[in-house]
């Protein structure tokens, strides 16, 4: 397992989904498609990806 960095490539809007797929192994496909799915479901889904926006760093 790598850290939690948000890669300077292979990234869509922020990185996040790239970020948190890249930590724990996972495609990163599978986790774009959770985060999209999630955003249908009624919630704070948009602040969360905000928040983890602005406090995951960027990769050096």
């Amino acid at each position: 397992m790598s850290t939690l960095q948000r890669p300077k490539s292979g990234t869509m809007i922020g990185g996040v989904c790239a970020a948190i797929a890249n930590r724990f192994g996972w495609s990163v496909t599978l986790v774009r498609a959770l985060t999209v799915a999630s955003i249908l479901i009624p919630g704070p889904q948009v602040i969360i990806y905000l928040i983890l926006w602005a406090f995951i760093p960027k990769e050096l």
